[in-house]
């Protein structure tokens, strides 16, 4: 079915082939994990290019041609193309080096951008993936559940983000994290992309933890804020806001609206109470952390049912803490599905 939507997309474009060069795509459509690799669809053949390390991994995939090339494949890939291929090739255009490119020239075909069209029908989840997903999600959901258990008062970021990992690939049987964990504590929180650092976490400060994992093969991603005793007022607020405007937004997501519309909206609300917008409302995971659809400023297109998004509105007081609230939602014809059911109240630990 994947290489269906695939060809059917092929069939409306000027192109004779697809060349596929981004390693999440060519994992989505044959499975094919690997660090070397490109493949090209047409009507009636796929041929998977790939080096000699890498070469039983590709023999045992049906149905496809392998053809295998040197470390450097795109030395000799576009050579390859034209044995296949006579007229125009699409390809990835955000996913290919200029050098490579260069080396793809001297094939003599024309190649034309393929605008993330991967990406677009990737964003739609079939119902294995969303099975994957969903599965990925309740082994993150359980990890947060448990972090109070973790006694995080009196450790320091870099550890908490340690026990968390641990706790999410020795007990509950993640494969591997989706992201490095975010831990950040008391005037850290203030910083959206924090890195845990040595800094001890006290009491009666802020405790923010986004974390994801990835379980067979597809990701997870969810952000929570705990309390390691009393907060300040203007954190006491910041937490209020930042949850009502989170309730509003996932409420409000649903097959038909446009991304740019959702997130227009969240940075209305936030310019409404005084703060300011660090970063877009939310973005699509899958077998990556980020990808489409984005819930932004600059998105286009209509939300789609079955595609999977974050909604993570987020407030920020520098120098003081910042508090986001983040959950995951498979987004359906007349609203969406949370699939990461942590408590959202403020946890004091």
């Amino acid at each position: 079915m994947r290489l269906e939507n695939v060809r059917s997309w092929l069939a409306n474009q000027s192109a004779d082939a697809l060349l596929i060069t981004a390693p999440s795509n060519i994992l989505y459509l044959l499975g094919f994990k690997s660090s070397n690799a490109a493949a090209l669809i047409g009507d009636d053949f796929v041929i998977l290019y790939t080096d000699s390390r890498y070469r039983e991994s590709a023999y045992a995939i049906r149905d496809i041609e392998v053809v295998v090339l040197e470390r450097n494949i795109f030395a000799g890939l576009g050579a390859s193309l034209s044995d296949y291929v006579k007229g125009i090739v699409a390809f990835e255009a955000s996913n290919l080096s200029f050098a490579s490119y260069e080396l793809l020239l001297k094939s003599g075909l024309k190649f034309v951008s393929s605008d993330n069209a991967l990406e677009q029908i990737r964003s739609v989840k079939d119902a294995e993936e969303l099975i994957a997903i969903k599965r990925s999600a309740e082994v993150l959901s359980c990890a947060f559940g448990r972090i109070p258990e973790l006694d995080p008062i009196g450790k320091t970021e870099r550890h908490l983000a340690w026990l968390i990992e641990r706790l999410m690939r020795e007990d509950l049987g993640a494969d591997s994290l989706s992201f490095p964990s975010i831990v950040a504590s008391g005037p850290n929180s203030a910083k959206p992309h924090h890195h845990p650092s040595d800094r001890v976490i006290m009491e009666d400060e802020i405790l923010l933890v986004d974390a994801g994992c990835v379980v067979g093969g597809y990701c997870s991603d969810c952000t929570r804020v705990y309390a390691t005793g009393a907060l300040s007022p203007v954190m006491q607020k910041a937490y209020k806001d930042c949850f009502e405007i989170q309730e509003r937004a996932v409420e409000s997501v649903h097959a038909g609206l446009t991304g740019k519309a959702l997130d227009e909206t969240y940075r209305a609300a936030l310019d409404d109470l005084g703060y300011t917008a660090d970063h877009s409302l939310g973005h699509g995971v899958g077998i990556e952390i980020h990808e489409e659809p984005r819930l932004a400023w600059t998105a286009s297109g209509k939300l789609k049912a079955g595609q999977v998004v974050t909604v993570e509105p987020g407030i920020y007081l520098p120098g003081i803490g910042g508090v986001r609230i983040e959950d995951m939602l498979i987004i359906q014809e007349g609203g969406s599905e949370v699939i990461t059911p942590v408590s959202k109240s403020l946890t004091v630990i």
